[in-house]
């Protein structure tokens, strides 16, 4: 029991007393304990070196070189779509900048002025193109073409979307920040005599003052977005989004996700600033110089088009809750019917809206149903505001036997970066607590294909997969409860062919070796070698102590699968992720193993 409580882990006192009588057992027997806490069922690491393997020494500039072309490979489609970008905006701006550097306006104003107007060109395109990115049924839908989806990284839509915005932040500061400090001045100050004979005809021939200019419909209007957009921008950081309790107690209560999704809206009423502003500029008198809405008005109604559509659908699909249930770590487990004509691939994730907690508020969350499922299910974790409120309602309601639970709203299936295992042989899948969510409905849909004929007489699952591997890494013993009953049922159905690996890591407990967990370690060493379960998860799978040792992993797999290509896909906190993204690259360049790797973005 002490050794349980050291270790974090949870222990009842008949279970203490079991495992006392397993170890007493055991003595008797003559079997030392020392051979047991040993033994494990065949892991990767059993197949890893002691410590990563040294590259064969060359010369700087052919590492250098490696290093550029696994770079380049694994990036190419980030490449391309970011250089298209930023030719495009050059081009426009150094279009328009030498378009004003020929005009009359150019004698008062200078080179302020060109510099202006090619910001406000890239302004538009950004503008148009910001949308696009986030119309996630388009994007969903073109993921399904093999070709498209090959070049284009859609996985990556929502950094594509921060990379437009800021290219906006810049045209912005460039093109209201030199009007303001610079044009308007020069204007309000010009010779009369230049100012007569270049620009007094876009003015009416008044020579207006730098408050005139700055409170006409043009001044107001650019103001006006500049405030909206700034408001938008700031709570839409991450400081604000994910953690506002480290802000100053002022700014706290406006921030939070609550605050990033209204003040998003506020783009509405930038748009329609936007068209006013561009039909009343002083120097564009002729209208085929006015083409804001030449820019916006398609991907404008493309987004308009995919909100109609997202309303529409969630009120056709209808959503019974069949099952709730609440598990340790303020985790919310949802069983729902499904909608007639909801057909997904595993690995996609779905809008929730729960009308009693916010009839305006959708979330996304991963299925942890299989496609072949006939029923979808999610998993929330209380992480905000929304979760928690939804996990109230629900916790009472079952508290209190109420069969009238709480009615939740869904909007998708969307595409995302799961759904991309089906185009490997080998895939590797690292879930870090709640993370594990996307995997768990591709490890349903891996275990019931290898169901289907043929699948277990070439160990290959329905849809061509050889090899599965599951690192869950939690920090709570109870974690191991959300999916307890489904690692089972994986497990069962994988017992015979043996494509699934699954390994679980609890890093409260001390490291497997430390005199703090050697006892733990004996105990459950001993009850899995007799009844091939894990006492700590309650599963099959074996619980592995403290965390992965990520290099010996990858080592592993690139001396199993030599010269083959393997698809990581991540789930969890970004830092980990940088860091897997890193040693997939450094593997690139010292194995024939060659690792892809894939990050859930939300």
């Amino acid at each position: 029991m002490f050794s349980a409580s050291l270790n974090k882990l949870s222990l009842s006192q008949d279970e203490a007393t079991e495992y006392t009588h397993l170890i007493l057992e055991e003595i008797q027997t003559g079997q030392g304990l020392a051979k047991l806490s040993g033994t494990r069922k065949g892991t990767l690491n059993d197949l890893q070196p002691t410590c990563c393997s040294t590259p064969i020494p060359t010369k700087h500039i052919q590492c250098m070189t490696s290093a550029a072309i696994v770079f380049f490979r694994a990036h190419w489609r980030r490449i391309w779509i970011v250089v298209m970008w930023l030719v495009a905006c050059a081009a426009l701006f150094t279009w328009k900048f030498m378009q004003y550097r020929q005009r009359l306006a150019f004698e008062v104003m200078g080179y302020c002025l060109p510099t202006a107007k090619g910001a406000a060109e890239t302004l538009k395109f950004n503008m148009a193109i910001v949308l696009l990115p986030v119309c996630r049924n388009t994007i969903t839908w073109l993921r399904r073409s093999r070709s498209i989806n090959s070049v284009i990284p859609f996985n990556d839509n929502i950094n594509f979307h921060k990379l437009v915005a800021a290219g906006i932040v810049i045209g912005i500061i460039l093109h209201g920040g030199t009007h303001l400090s610079c044009d308007i001045p020069r204007i309000a100050m010009a010779d009369k005599t230049i100012f007569g004979r270049t620009i007094a005809g876009d003015f009416g021939y008044h020579q207006p003052s730098y408050m005139e200019i700055v409170t006409s419909i043009e001044g107001t209007t650019g103001i006006a977005m500049v405030v909206l957009m700034l408001i938008a921008f700031l709570l839409a950081s991450r400081p604000s989004r994910r953690n506002p309790g480290s802000l100053p107690p002022l700014v706290r209560q406006m921030a939070g996700f609550n605050a990033f999704w209204y003040s998003h809206h506020l783009f509405i009423v930038v748009y329609v600033l936007l068209i006013v502003h561009s039909m009343f500029l002083f120097l564009a008198k002729d209208v085929s110089e006015k083409t804001t809405w030449v820019y916006v008005v398609i991907p404008v109604m493309i987004y308009l088009g995919e909100r109609m559509f997202r309303m529409v659908r969630s009120m056709a699909y209808e959503s019974k809750i069949l099952d709730a249930m609440t598990y340790p770590g303020k985790v919310l487990s949802l069983k729902m019917t499904k909608p007639a004509g909801f057909r997904y691939q595993s690995g996609v994730y779905v809008f929730v809206q729960c009308p009693q907690v916010s009839k305006f508020e959708w979330h996304p969350f991963s299925l942890t149903s299989a496609p072949d499922d006939d029923h979808l299910s999610i998993h929330i974790r209380s992480l905000g505001d929304w979760s928690y409120h939804v996990y109230d309602m629900f916790h009472e309601a079952l508290r209190c036997s109420n069969l009238d639970l709480p009615k939740v709203s869904i909007d998708g299936p969307y595409g995302a970066a799961s759904q991309d295992h089906s185009k490997y042989e080998i895939i590797l899948l690292i879930g870090l607590g709640i993370g594990a969510t996307p995997f768990i409905s591709v490890l349903k849909d891996i275990a019931n294909g290898l169901d289907k004929e043929g699948c277990a007489a070439n160990h290959h699952s329905a849809n061509g997969l050889r090899k599965a591997y599951f690192y869950w890494v939690t920090r709570e013993q109870g974690s191991f409860e959300w999916f307890r009953d489904i690692m089972k049922e994986v497990s069962a159905r994988d017992s015979k062919q043996g494509v699934i690996e699954m390994y679980n890591y609890l890093t409260s407990v001390y490291q497997e070796g430390d005199k703090r967990s050697v006892l733990i370690s004996a105990i459950q060493a001993l009850h899995f070698a007799r009844h091939g379960i894990d006492i700590i998860s309650k599963t099959p799978v074996r619980t592995h102590f403290s965390r992965p040792n990520w290099p010996r992993v990858f080592h592993g797999l690139a001396r199993k699968h030599i010269g083959e290509r393997i698809g990581v896909f991540y789930c969890g906190p970004d830092d980990l992720g940088r860091q897997l993204e890193r040693l997939c690259h450094k593997m690139n360049m010292r194995t024939f193993t060659r690792f892809v790797f894939h990050k859930e973005h939300f």
